[in-house]
């Protein structure tokens, strides 16, 4: 005995009619060349960022970086499209999830790049950690010697015990170390610093640094 299919709702047809229209529509729109007054599409390139904030410090593994398209004209100067180039690389500052990772953001040639003519860069160590990660490439510092005065000559300004010299005014932080903890809470690394400095008060700094305590104050970038 022959079948017969129910026939179809008018509604229900009506339904995949308007669908299919609309899906047509969508796909016309999508393949329209841009009109006179639209504006050309930009030009994307394939340039190396980073998958998730990493400190500075951080040595750049195969997991750490990603590549994403970005409009030419706003990708940095000193990037790359292969993030395998920078594997083994340490970071000289902090970098945001999605943001492109430039030279000067590494530790080595690009970074000296940023010594200011006349300059040199110096390492310095504080002996407090956690003011050490409080800083970033691109500060401006004061660093200050603290030496103490043994007590048969401690008197006038020196009763406190205590001198404290300015050695370094307005230097330039080249590098500085991560702001992680240990799992006890405290400041982890060792408090190095590079330092954008005249030769002069690299020399000061490193004769400060073998008879004095160093920290240092934080200016205007």
């Amino acid at each position: 005995m022959p079948r017969f299919r129910r026939p179809r709702s008018p509604a229900r047809l009506l339904r995949q009619v308007a669908a299919a229209t609309l899906a047509c529509l969508a796909l016309v729109l999508a393949l329209r060349p841009p009109g006179p007054g639209s504006p050309a599409p930009r030009p994307l390139v394939q340039v190396a960022v980073a998958v998730a904030d990493l400190p500075a410090g951080a040595t750049l593994g195969p997991g750490d970086l990603t590549t994403a398209a970005l409009p030419g004209d706003v990708v940095p100067d000193g990037s790359t499209p292969q993030p395998g180039t920078l594997t083994g690389q340490v970071l000289a500052a902090p970098v945001r999830s999605g943001e492109p990772v430039t030279d000067v953001r590494l530790i080595g040639p690009g970074l000296w790049a940023q010594v200011p003519p006349g300059e040199v860069a110096a390492p310095v160590r504080l002996a407090d950690l956690a003011v050490a990660t409080l800083l970033r490439a691109g500060d401006r510092v004061d660093v200050l010697a603290a030496t103490a005065v043994p007590g048969e000559l401690a008197s006038g300004p020196d009763a406190g015990g205590t001198t404290v010299v300015v050695v370094a005014s307005g230097a330039l932080v080249l590098a500085a170390p991560p702001a992680a903890t240990d799992p006890g809470g405290e400041a982890a690394g060792d408090g190095l610093l590079v330092l954008a400095v005249h030769p002069d008060t690299a020399a000061r700094l490193a004769a400060a640094a073998a008879t004095s305590t160093l920290t240092v104050t934080l200016g205007r970038p």
